[in-house]
């Protein structure tokens, strides 16, 4: 097994300087605590880990115990599991607890954030982290949040290597957890296979009374299906067999847990007639890959969904670069009852970004006229982006760059 570097270490180290708490949450095996286990080899800080029941049952019948058979520094690992931890902890940092004294790991992002946000606020620092990027599979750690201007572009083509329409989906089939591309697993289907069981008997149990598991599978197998689409809880309901308000409650669990995340559409005072359904997208590719059933990045390619796997993963690249600083990706999608569209809109620099994302060498350059439907609103439209299968950064105008999806 090889050790992956990540974009986030340098910004996990600065928060130890800074903060009594880390709270590290994100989906289950990104490699929250592999990370934070090398960062912390050679130091005093232990580990433990709250996936053991009798670590569990202590800490939640008498956490001061438990925080003094395991002082500080230490990494708890699992502590949604503990949720009466925060209490104890904040005591103690109110009792001059230093900086670095406590990481926590979770993946019940949702319940987490608000638990630290009631317990540990101003006392702990909360970071997200997901799957691998596509830079830190090159070895490019260094890589900055994407923006669209020309120097930070001019970065990306030094440090990335350029990678061709075969290469990028099997980046996409592949998927970027890290217990599979590290080489600790080597079977694609038996890895997913296992996380899917995993996630279901550990996590979704555990929010869901008396889940039918084998009928959660299945509804999450739906859900991949429409990736990149417009979300639509009904179609997904009937596919499975269970009501709309199930299948709303299940959506929520996914959401909370990381699996999925939504782009909300994009609107101000100006923009009246927007639709206001969200997009859905996986946190991974490679689970679309394999709940969908394609046995190969050539099969994936040419199949049904492949424009909209491909979005998938440009949109959740562009969301890790951001998280990989620890800062918010603002992004959007816009769509109006006009049927203007534009796949993604970033904010930042207080100016709007829109990207287009094709799957082709040689996109139609008229699809980036669209992007002056911003220009009504309030807010001022920067430079924009067709995101495709290009091998090297080109552009259409001043305003508008042809990006390929390798570089982001």
């Amino acid at each position: 097994m090889t050790y992956i570097h990540r974009t986030l270490e340098p910004v996990i180290q600065a928060i130890n300087r800074d903060y009594g708490c880390l709270l590290l949450i994100g989906p289950r095996q990104v490699g929250k605590t592999t990370m934070l286990e090398h960062l912390m080899a050679g130091s005093k800080r232990t580990k433990v880990t709250l996936d053991d029941t009798e670590n569990r049952r202590l800490a939640r019948s008498d956490p001061d115990l438990f925080l003094q058979l395991h002082p500080a520094p230490v990494l708890i690992d699992e502590v949604q599991y503990a949720p009466e931890l925060f209490s104890a902890i904040k005591i103690r940092i109110d009792n001059g607890a230093p900086a670095g004294s406590y990481w926590l790991t979770g993946s019940q992002a949702f319940q987490l954030m608000d638990l630290a946000q009631e317990s540990l606020a101003g006392r702990a620092a909360i970071v997200h982290m997901s799957a691998l990027s596509q830079a830190e599979m090159e070895g490019d750690t260094a890589a900055e949040p994407f923006e669209l201007h020309a120097d930070a572009l001019k970065r990306r083509t030094e440090n990335r290597r350029p990678a061709s329409v075969a290469e990028v989906y099997e980046r996409i089939w592949r998927g970027s957890m890290p217990g599979y591309r590290s080489g600790r697993y080597t079977d694609r289907d038996v890895f997913y296979s296992s996380y899917v069981q995993t996630y279901i008997n550990r996590d979704v149990v555990d929010m869901i009374s008396g889940v039918d598991r084998l009928l959660f599978t299945d509804f999450v197998r739906a859900a991949a299906c429409r990736v990149g689409q417009l979300l639509n809880a009904h179609d997904i309901a009937q596919d499975v067999g269970v009501s709309d308000d199930t299948a709303r409650r299940w959506l929520l669990v996914l959401e909370k847990s990381e699996i999925i995340f939504y782009l909300r559409p994009y609107a101000n005072n100006l923009l009246k007639r927007t639709l206001k359904t969200p997009k859905m997208y996986f946190f991974d590719t490679g689970l679309v890959a394999y709940l969908t059933r394609y046995s190969s990045p050539e099969i994936l390619m040419n199949g049904a969904i492949n424009g909209a796997i491909l979005e998938n993963y440009a949109v959740a690249e562009i969301r890790k670069s951001w998280l990989n600083h620890a800062k918010e990706s603002l992004c959007w999608y816009y769509r109006d009852k006009d049927s203007n569209e534009i796949d993604l809109v970033m904010e930042a620099d207080g100016k709007l970004h829109p990207l287009e994302i094709k799957k082709s060498v040689n996109p139609p350059t008229q699809i980036a006229s669209t992007f002056t439907i911003l220009d009504k609103g309030s807010v001022p439209r920067g430079e924009g982006a067709i995101l495709c299968l290009r091998d090297a950064l080109s552009a259409v105008d001043r305003q508008t760059w042809i990006v390929p999806i390798w570089m982001i």
